[in-house]
């Protein structure tokens, strides 16, 4: 049993704090607005009043966050992780932030506390089975510390140095963006070609975009976008996607188009529903967040 702290309890968050805690790990956790722990106290998790509280005594924190401007002020902030965290602690960041960010916040974390970057790919479906794919950047003794911790939520794949999970999830995102958006302009195209939406959706699930199509088909065809993951946070992603290419003198011709795609839908009001979103704003047609009719 390993005691952990986890901040941050979103819609991915909840679901992997509630895995640490079927296996068997003493867990606190905080969240800027309590009442999203209330499921996992339930469960026997304590609750922090803060990040510092937290992560007091912890051998292992967890931050799980939706951008680095939410981390920074999680971790250095006022009463945040820096304040409780103690030397021999292993401090996990599970967010999509960028390698910039995580090299950032690994040189100011207290001595003594070692750091993995360990970026997750799948949303709510993977994290609530513990069947998330979580990339790993950072010393090896660090991970093997922490393996009993992240393979509770996942499969863990240590990539290299620091700041490897992070690129990791970069280029994993970068065709995540560009194979939905790419989804969204066949099916308007199809549209302007005066095929039945039906019919295109079968023969796209059978080419090689086949598992984008299979596992959106029911939003599409119902116009519901209940998140599994925000449209808004996949702008975001896209942005550091682009600003990690131009910091390298990269060009990049898809993922800025398909970070373009999934700003106007953001600003279109979608930025709350599912990412598949994009595809209704591309077609012009309505999108909502309820539940699809049984």
């Amino acid at each position: 049993m390993t005691k952990a702290a986890f901040c941050g309890l979103g819609r991915m968050g909840v679901p992997m704090a509630a895995r640490l805690l079927e296996a068997g790990h003493d867990v606190a956790v905080w969240n800027r607005t309590p009442e999203r722990g209330a499921s996992l106290v339930e469960n026997g998790a304590s609750q922090a009043t803060s990040p510092a509280e937290a992560a007091a005594g912890a051998e292992v924190v967890i931050t799980m966050l939706a951008d680095p401007q939410a981390l920074e002020l999680v971790v250095f902030g006022e009463d945040g992780v820096a304040a409780g965290v103690r030397p021999g602690c292993a401090f996990v960041e599970m967010s999509t932030i960028g390698v910039d960010a995580v090299l950032s916040l690994a040189a100011r974390l207290p001595d003594g506390v070692d750091m993995l970057d360990a970026p997750v790919l799948g949303s709510v479906p993977q994290a609530t089975d513990g069947t998330l794919k979580i990339f790993v950047g950072g010393d090896e003794t660090v991970l093997e510390r922490c393996r009993p911790v992240l393979e509770a939520m996942g499969t863990p794949r240590h990539l290299g140095a620091l700041g490897a999970g992070a690129a990791m999830k970069l280029v994993a995102n970068s065709t995540l963006g560009v194979l939905m958006c790419g989804l969204a302009e066949a099916l308007a195209l199809a549209d302007a070609l005066g095929l039945e939406e039906a019919a295109v959706l079968d023969v796209l699930a059978e080419s090689p975009i086949g598992a984008t199509v299979k596992s959106k088909r029911t939003k599409v065809e119902s116009g519901v976008y209940e998140p599994n993951f925000t449209l808004a946070l996949a702008a975001k992603d896209l942005g550091l996607v682009t600003s990690a290419a131009e910091a390298a003198a990269l060009e990049l011709r898809l993922a800025p188009a398909a970070q373009a795609w999934l700003e106007r839908a953001a600003t279109s009001g979608l930025g709350d529903l599912d990412y598949s979103a994009v595809i209704a704003d591309v077609r012009g047609r309505p999108a909502s967040g309820g539940s699809p009719p049984t």
